[in-house]
C-alpha cells in the first residue's frame, strides 16, 4: 500500500537548495520509495545493497561516481563510507543543487567521516516509521498549533482505549500494517536479526555482536526511564566502555533514542541523564511481549508504552512542522517532573504530561503548575495527553486532551 509522507515537500525544497541531500532513517521506513517518488525519472538510481555496485564503489569510489549519470540517487550509502570524500570532490567541481540524493539506514551525524566530509554541502532529513496522521492521510500540525498565542481545541471523536493501544502495539513500520500478531512478531524478529548482523558489521568491527539483541531488550525494558549506564553495565555484564560503544551503535541504527534533559541553564543540560525510548512502539511491544490484555493489568508497562508513543509521534512531526523546536524531559532534585518539554528558538516552552488513565486527577497537573510558576512568561501552555475522550480545562494555560489530538490538529 502507498502512503503519502508528510516530509515530501521538505525533501523537494532541500533538493532545490543543496547539492547533496541525505534522507536518513531506519531500514524499512520507506526511504527508497519516497526518494524515488520525489526525485522522479530524471535521477539515476543505484542501490549499494546490490553487491555488484557495492564492490565497485568500495574499490574505486571516484571512478564509480564518474561513470554514473547525474543527478544521482545512492541508496543505503552508509555501506560505503569511502564514497563520501568522492562525493565531496565531485560536488566541489560541480556545484549543482540536487546533484546527489542519498539514503542511509545509519545516522550520519553520529558517523564522523560522513558529517565532516560533507559539512556545508549536505542537508540531512530523517524519515521515521509512519505517523498516525500518515496512516490516515492527514498532515498533522500539532506542534505548530500548540505554540500559537491563542489556541482553541475543537471536540473530536476520540478513539476508544483498546483501539488506541492496538495502534501503539502495531507501530508505524509500513510492512507490519494489517498483519496478524504472529506475522508481525516474525517480521520484527527477522528485522532485528538482519539489522544487527549485517549493518553493524558495516559500521563497526566488534566482537560482541551477539550481545546487541540482549542489550536492545534491556533498553526496551527501561523505556521512558532515565538512562543509567552503571546499572545497565552491571545487569548486562558488558564493561562500561564497551557498553557505550554498543549503545551508540543501536542509536546510529535508529533503534533507540535518548531524550536529553531540559534546564534553564544550557550548560547543565549536557550533564543530566537522558531518557530512553525505542524508535517505534511496535518494536517496543515486540521486545516486551506487549498485548492489549497484558497492558490492562500492568500499569507500569502501559505507562511506558504510551509515553514512548507520544514522544515518537512528536519526533515524527518535528521533521515537517513549520516551527523548529527541541524535545526534552524535565526533572528537578525536588522530584518535580514533566515528561516532555518542547522549546522553540525564542526559548518559549510548551510542556506535556502523558497519562495512561482515562480520567484526570487534580495532582496530574502538579508538575505543569510548578513549571509555569518557575518560567513565568516563557511558559506558553501545558497539556496533559491522556487516554480519555474529553477535553478537560485545568486553568487558563493548562488543558487535558485525548491522545488522538496528536494527529487531528
Amino acid at each position: 500500500m502507498f502512503y503519502r509522507r508528510n516530509i515530501s515537500s521538505n525533501l523537494k525544497d532541500a533538493l532545490n537548495r543543496s547539492p547533496v541531500v541525505f534522507l536518513t532513517g531506519g531500514r524499512q521506513t520507506g526511504k527508497s520509495t519516497l526518494i524515488k517518488e520525489v526525485c522522479g525519472e530524471e535521477y539515476t538510481y543505484v542501490s549499494l545493497d546490490d553487491l555488484r555496485f557495492l564492490a565497485q564503489a568500495k574499490y574505486d569510489p571516484i571512478g564509480f561516481l564518474a561513470g554514473l549519470p547525474k543527478p544521482l540517487i545512492l541508496d543505503e550509502v552508509q555501506r560505503v563510507p569511502e564514497i563520501f570524500l568522492a562525493i565531496k570532490q565531485d560536488v566541489d567541481n560541480n556545484r549543482v543543487n540536487g546533484r546527489y540524493a542519498l539514503t542511509g539506514s545509519a545516522n550520519p551525524l553520529l558517523i564522523p567521516q560522513v558529517s565532516d566530509s560533507l559539512a556545508g554541502r549536505m542537508e540531512i532529513l530523517q524519515l521515521f516509521p509512519l505517523s498516525q496522521g500518515e496512516l490516515n492521510n492527514h498532515d498533522e500540525r500539532f506542534i505548530d498549533h500548540i505554540f500559537q498565542e491563542t489556541v482553541s481545541f475543537k471536540k473530536i471523536s476520540a478513539i476508544d482505549r483498546d483501539t488506541l493501544l492496538q495502534k501503539m502495539i502495531i507501530g508505524g513500520y509500513p510492512l507490519v500494517q494489517n498483519r496478524r500478531e504472529r506475522d508481525r512478531d516474525a517480521w520484527f524478529e527477522s528485522y532485528i536479526m538482519t539489522l544487527l548482523q549485517r549493518d553493524v558489521k558495516d559500521l563497526a568491527n566488534i566482537e560482541g555482536i551477539t550481545q546487541l539483541p540482549d542489550l536492545l531488550k534491556l533498553l526496551a525494558a527501561r523505556t521512558s526511564g532515565l538512562l543509567n549506564n552503571a546499572e545497565l553495565s552491571r545487569t548486562s555484564g558488558i564493561a562500561a566502555t564497551t557498553l557505550h560503544r554498543y549503545v551508540t551503535l543501536l542509536e546510529i541504527l535508529f533503534l533507540v533514542y535518548f531524550q536529553p534533559a531540559w534546564s534553564a541553564n544550557l550548560a547543565r543540560r549536557l550533564v543530566k541523564s537522558p531518557k530512553t525510548y525505542l524508535i517505534d512502539t511496535g518494536l517496543l511491544a515486540f521486545e516486551n511481549g506487549m498485548q492489549v490484555q497484558r497492558l490492562k493489568s500492568d500499569g507500569t508497562l502501559l505507562g511506558a508504552l504510551i509515553e514512548n508513543f507520544v514522544v515518537s509521534e512528536l519526533r515524527k512531526q518535528m521533521t515537517w512542522n513549520e516551527l523548529r523546536v527541541g524535545l526534552y524531559h524535565y526533572r528537578t532534585q525536588a522530584n518535580i517532573e514533566v515528561d516532555i518539554i518542547l522549546e522553540n528558538k525564542a526559548g518559549q516552552i510548551v510542556a506535556i504530561e502523558v497519562k495512561a488513565s482515562e480520567s484526570i486527577r487534580p495532582d496530574d497537573s502538579n508538575g505543569l503548575r510548578q513549571l509555569r510558576e518557575d518560567l513565568g512568561a516563557k511558559f506558553v501552555r501545558g497539556i496533559i495527553l491522556y487516554t480519555g475522550s474529553e477535553i478537560v480545562p485545568i486553568n487558563e494555560q493548562i488543558t487535558a486532551l485525548p491522545i488522538s489530538y496528536l494527529w487531528h490538529l
